[in-house]
């Protein structure tokens, strides 16, 4: 791949690369920034509102400034001006920063193009799929670390231990592939895996197909003589490896049935959180999985880091003292507290399926518990597209309460309204509160000792778990 000259100077790792991040408190930016970081190359970044990852940033030696607005270029002395400027996918063409950069001259570039150049030289290790990118990332990176590769990783979420980026020493790099805004496309693995396939970001995909297809593409870009991990329980991995099983890398599968070349049997709950399965390796057993966080999913997600860690090298028995260890990442089944006997979980979850799985993990987890969920849909496209489907996923809570619409990068232009959520959803005990301060006065009244309250969704509406804690305690 011909590079330009920005992108020769970060694969060759120049130190005085001056790189801006503009929405370096998100996600996928803060990661990459961390990374950048590790590199010791020069590194600022605006965001709108302050946080946490922002002040982890700074103290790592960003230059970090709150609003996103011309000056925070223009007025930069020209030597101190960056080299490149990386946005992230909420950043639109209006935005001052971004159109102060185009008219310095500044190339302004996504996170498909920027990584490309970041990762040149690595073997590249891409986790892809709608739903357990996450975890799976982290459990392999924690697998790998264990065995004693000390390879760099860019995580979709703050991990115990891990934070959500690093260089590495090592050649192997594990990167969460997100396929919104096409980003995982600009990769080229030499290790794939595809955790499912279920259509999701209809802005950017407007059928399942065009969906599916982006897959397709995908495993194209993966080196011929390496290695594609998928889940054969999924519908849309199937489809995808019919397109794909015949393109050249080697196919590991996983997943619960018969079929799958590493398989969980006999899945059950352990005391506490976890949970615990026999192994099968190309028909042979191979012992016992164990976990410390609930779920049939992270199941799955912890078979794919297996394959992954052991196809590099890791032993059978590292690989899984290593995933016997892991304790979740931020917003994924993240135990936020109890008080009075109230207990609060925050989850990520924000597509029907994965919200069906945190819940009935936490049913699992809390047989006998009255189970609160509070939904905050994430984006008008989103909660348009799978409104029905989106109403069905709450059976296994016994109160379910949605709030307003977390716009993210879109615009209310008055297509829909949570409250038609709420209006086609089956649920017997589903009603809508719009703002998260009146939710939180809502639960305050109505929570009793023994009551489980799940916040859901990838906006903001995490703060109620956490107003509510405050509340409580008060």
């Amino acid at each position: 791949m011909a590079f330009n000259p920005w992108q020769t100077r970060l694969s060759n790792r120049d130190r005085s690369l001056r790189v801006h991040l503009i929405g370096i408190g998100g996600a996928g930016l803060s990661a990459i920034a961390s990374v950048l970081l590790d590199m010791s190359l020069q590194v600022s970044g605006s965001d709108r509102q302050p946080g946490a990852p922002l002040q982890r940033l700074a103290e790592h030696g960003a230059q970090i400034v709150i609003g996103q607005r011309a000056e925070n270029l223009t007025e930069r002395p020209l030597a101190e001006r960056p080299d490149v400027v990386l946005i992230s996918s909420a950043v639109d063409a209006q935005n001052p920063e971004r159109r102060a950069a185009e008219a310095l001259g500044i190339p302004v570039v996504k996170r498909n193009e920027f990584l490309p150049a970041l990762l040149a030289g690595r073997r590249v290790i891409a986790v892809a799929g709608t739903h357990g990118k996450t975890t799976t990332t982290a459990m392999t990176v924690q697998a790998l670390r264990r065995g004693g590769i000390e390879c760099g990783y860019i995580i979709g979420s703050e991990v115990p231990g891990l934070g959500n980026g690093a260089a590495g020493t090592a050649p192997e790099f594990v990167i969460e592939a997100d396929e919104y805004d096409h980003m995982f496309l600009g990769l080229h693995p030499s290790i794939a895996v595809i955790t499912n396939v279920e259509w999701d970001h209809p802005d950017c995909y407007p059928t399942p197909a065009s969906f599916r297809r982006a897959f397709v593409q995908f495993t194209d870009n993966v080196d011929r003589n390496g290695l594609i991990v998928a889940c054969s329980d999924d519908e849309g991995v199937r489809r995808v490896m019919a397109y794909a099983l015949s393109r050249g890398p080697r196919w590991i599968t996983y997943g619960l049935n018969e079929t799958a070349d590493l398989r969980a049997r006999n899945v059950r709950s352990l005391p506490g959180q976890g949970v615990e399965a026999d192994l099968v390796w190309w028909h042979a057993p191979k012992g016992k999985l164990e976990l410390a966080v609930p779920g049939v999913h992270n199941v799955r997600n912890a078979l794919a880091a297996l394959a992954v860690g052991v196809s590099c090298g890791v032993s059978m028995d590292c690989a899984l003292e290593a995933l016997r260890s892991y304790q979740g990442s931020a917003r994924r089944f993240e135990w936020k507290g109890e008080v009075g006997g109230v207990i609060v979980i925050d989850d990520y979850a924000h597509h029907p399926t994965e919200i069906e799985a945190t819940l009935h993990a936490a049913r699992r987890r809390y047989p006998d518990r009255r189970i609160w969920a509070v939904f905050q849909p994430h984006t008008f496209s989103r909660t348009q597209r799978m409104l029905y489907r989106m109403g069905e996923s709450f059976d296994a809570a016994d109160r379910v309460i949605v709030t307003d619409i977390y716009p993210a990068r879109e615009i209310d232009d008055g297509s829909v309204h949570a409250r038609e959520l709420v209006a086609a959803s089956p649920h017997p005990a589903i009603f809508y509160i719009g703002a998260l301060e009146d939710v939180v006065a809502y639960l305050v009244e109505h929570v009793a000792p023994g009551d489980v309250v799940i916040t859901l969704g990838a906006g903001d509406g995490y703060k109620v778990g956490e107003w509510l804690l405050e509340r409580l305690r008060s």
